[in-house]
């Protein structure tokens, strides 16, 4: 242990103070507990959400060699890692086995394949919800688009006729497995982001013919910005960012948002609920977050997915700009963006990076909130550059 002379280290009224109890020997300031416990703890936090994110991205399909890289830890960690995270599920797995016979599939092999998705046999899928509203606007979406044609999944009926089962206050529900597999490597193009963009625009068109038929959650992002995600940065003291960036970034939507076009939304628009077959496009899935909000939300969400998750997709920032450019332009073939859609749509960006951060903030996600303030701050730092990619 290496000592210190206290003159060196203490101010000088409280050498003279600790001088009247003891002087010229050695005296040992312990460790305070209860800091040393608090930070024994975060640690175990953080390495609980990285264990989190490690496992969903091994169920996306990414290989430990690519996962030891992304994570810096020896394949064997990774190994380790799975196989702990595998048996945190184990209990969910029996209570599946113990429902497959409500949809006659008592013979057919459970396998888990995302957090709350397991397969069932070749054919069917099943998803597990804790919130029974977007389970209900899954299965409505999924039911009006199938009738029109469009590739999402078949829900199947249980043996008694109903859409759904409860059990442990937790709600389930069977469909068909569409053909494909989501894009977990992308090896960019501009015509892969081409598609994309006339992939969204399509799913657009058919959630408008759908409008007058399904009563959806009236989203307002604005007020978003304006209510919890502002009241988190607040409770937080502003601690990831400063309150007057917050206020321009949010001033510059509003400047433009009552003039934005507002219509059904996916609002989850990732390469994770979009499904391929030999390189074509074989379905679109997950609706539970579906909304009535601007339109430009689910572009810039998607485009940013992808600079977000950059190492996964290994796709350098300069090429991200032209991957923008196609994307918004394979959007605009399909169906026409308004000037002011291209003009706010870098600011729409921002806003999304600052949900995002107020998210991880409140989730005390140490790690995923200082990489989403760098998307952020990237964003802001290329306004001009994204517009006239867009543009």
């Amino acid at each position: 242990m290496k000592y210190k002379n206290a003159s060196d280290v203490l101010p000088n009224d409280l050498v003279e103070e600790l001088q009247k109890y003891v002087q010229g020997e050695f005296l040992y300031i312990p460790i305070k507990e209860r800091k040393k416990h608090k930070a024994v703890t975060e640690y175990k936090i953080e390495l609980e959400k990285r264990n989190n994110r490690l496992y969903k991205m091994h169920l996306e399909g990414m290989s430990n060699e690519q996962l030891a890289k992304n994570f810096s830890l020896a394949q064997s960690s990774v190994r380790r890692i799975i196989v702990s995270q595998r048996r945190r599920f184990e209990v969910m797995s029996e209570i599946i086995k113990s429902l497959l016979p409500c949809w006659n599939l008592q013979n057919e092999k459970a396998k888990q394949i995302y957090g709350t998705v397991w397969q069932i046999g070749e054919d069917y899928v099943l998803k597990t919800y804790s919130d029974i509203k977007s389970l209900k606007r899954n299965i409505l979406i999924n039911s009006h688009l199938e009738s029109m044609g469009i590739p999402v999944t078949k829900v199947l009926s249980t043996t008694d006729g109903k859409l759904f089962v409860e059990k442990e206050n937790q709600f389930f529900f069977v469909s068909t497995k569409l053909s494909g597999s989501n894009i977990v490597n992308l090896k960019f193009s501009s015509k892969i982001a081409l598609t994309m963009g006339e992939i969204i625009a399509k799913l657009h068109i058919a959630f408008d013919s759908l409008e007058d038929k399904l009563e959806l959650w009236d989203n307002s992002f604005l007020d978003e910005m304006n209510g919890w995600v502002k009241d988190s940065f607040e409770k937080s003291g502003w601690q990831n960012i400063e309150k007057v960036e917050y206020e321009q970034v949010v001033n510059n939507l509003e400047k433009s948002y009552d003039k934005l076009p507002v219509g059904l939304i996916h609002r989850d628009v990732h390469f994770g609920n979009f499904l391929f077959n030999n390189g074509e496009f074989s379905g679109y899935i997950d609706f539970d977050l579906s909304q009535k909000n601007i339109r430009i939300f689910d572009l810039c969400y998607f485009v940013l997915s992808v600079l977000s998750e950059q190492e996964k997709f290994q796709i350098e920032r300069e090429k991200w700009f032209d991957f923008v450019k196609n994307v918004f332009a394979g959007y605009n073939k399909i169906l026409p963006l308004k000037l002011i859609e291209k003009e706010s749509a870098v600011y729409v960006m921002e806003c999304i990076e600052l949900l995002f951060l107020a998210f991880f903030d409140g989730q005390q996600d140490v790690t995923l909130a200082k990489s989403t303030y760098a998307v952020f701050e990237f964003i802001k730092s290329n306004e001009r550059r994204i517009t006239k990619a867009i543009s």
